[in-house]
């Protein structure tokens, strides 16, 4: 049987048959403000009606610019990457940025063939949650190639990259002195991995409150995991099953915490009572698990507007000094998780210590 050739449409058909020039429709192509509405759309009919796929690629070779963004996140599960991508999306898209979206997993295997990939498809800039342990050569490569990237959430050593994230060690701080002030003397550090700048820096945070309350670190008390519900599971089942058990967590991520809750009510005990349960970021399930979650609130949504905005400005040559870091403060949001011991209102009060502020 004879196989029927396929036929590719080109733009100049889709022009020809939209009634408009080929300039025109190229204009369309490329999102312009200066197309009328009734222009546009006879234009996206015409190419719906043909069979028309637009070669972005081609598009980017031949304009010496391109309009799409590659973005590289860890996973897709965890709701903190829903959130972010939120705020990444909605803002390229006011730009007319079209994102190529990947997973690597926590691998640097994936992670590398992911950049790969995205440098094939000629991308303007690229956005990256790096895995940990990921080495900085590559990322210097690709920034020296004039491709900018903006690192999100976790800080890479030697690299000239622009970064976007929320100060861990104050968060941590903040979090701690939460505990401390409602009584707590053993606490623990939950989930999380070393490697990860984010993890040292919540840690670091923990570690001063501690020190400046009097109190000891005990190692037995830090307690390392992957950022899932399931590691949450694993590490309070730990923690709890220790000869001294603390009194209260401090708890890397929300998706921890939850994990860690969840696991306390299967064995009979109620967070927030049996222990104080405080995570970081504010996701959206923070408010909808019972007992409502205590958290740092890291603005995830205006993480990702702001890591949006930087990359624009580096892909549009507006920025060409050093590269910058924007830090958001964080902001203790206290609700039941850790409410046993105090009538301080519950319901998405923030909490200021008095010798520093979180606003």
């Amino acid at each position: 049987m004879k196989q029927e050739k396929i036929q590719h449409i080109t733009l100049q058909q889709v022009a020809k048959h939209a009634g408009v020039s080929r300039s025109t429709a190229s204009l369309v192509m490329r999102g312009s403000s200066s197309i009328s509405e009734t222009t546009r759309d006879k234009v996206l009919t015409s190419m719906q009606e043909l069979g028309y796929v637009y070669d972005r690629v081609a598009a980017n070779l031949r304009s010496n610019a391109s309009s799409t963004v590659g973005l590289i996140i860890m996973e897709l599960a965890n709701p903190f990457y829903s959130e972010l991508l939120e705020g990444i999306h909605n803002e390229l898209d006011k730009f007319g940025k079209t994102v190529i979206l990947g997973a690597s997993f926590d691998s640097p295997d994936i992670q590398s063939r992911l950049l790969s990939t995205m440098l094939e498809h000629r991308v303007g800039g690229i956005i990256l949650l790096a895995v940990p342990g990921s080495p900085s050569d590559p990322i210097n490569r690709i920034c020296n190639l004039g491709i900018p990237i903006v690192l999100v959430g976790r800080k890479l050593p030697s690299t000239k990259c622009d970064f976007v994230g929320v100060d861990n060690v104050l968060g941590g701080q903040v979090a701690v002195d939460h505990l401390i002030h409602k009584g707590h003397q053993r606490i623990a550090f939950l989930g999380g991995s070393s490697q990860l700048s984010s993890w040292q820096e919540r840690k670091q945070g923990y570690d001063t409150a501690l020190r400046r309350a009097g109190l000891p670190i005990d190692p037995a008390l830090v307690i390392e995991c992957p950022a899932t519900r399931q590691g949450g599971v694993d590490a309070i089942q730990k923690l709890l099953s220790s000869p001294k058990p603390p009194t209260a967590a401090f708890c890397y991520n929300d998706t921890i915490a939850i994990g860690a809750m969840m696991k306390m009510k299967d064995m009979g005990l109620i967070p927030g009572y049996d222990m104080a349960i405080v995570g970081f970021d504010d996701i959206p399930e923070a408010t909808i698990f019972t007992p409502k979650l205590t958290t740092v609130s890291s603005s995830i949504r205006l993480m990702g507007i702001h890591t949006a905005r930087l990359l624009y400005e580096r892909m549009e040559k507006k920025l060409q000094d050093e590269p910058q870091s924007i830090i958001l403060q964080p902001k203790l949001i206290i609700r039941e998780s850790c409410s046993h011991s105090t009538d301080i209102p519950t319901d998405g009060f923030t909490y200021k210590p008095d010798s520093f502020i979180a606003n």
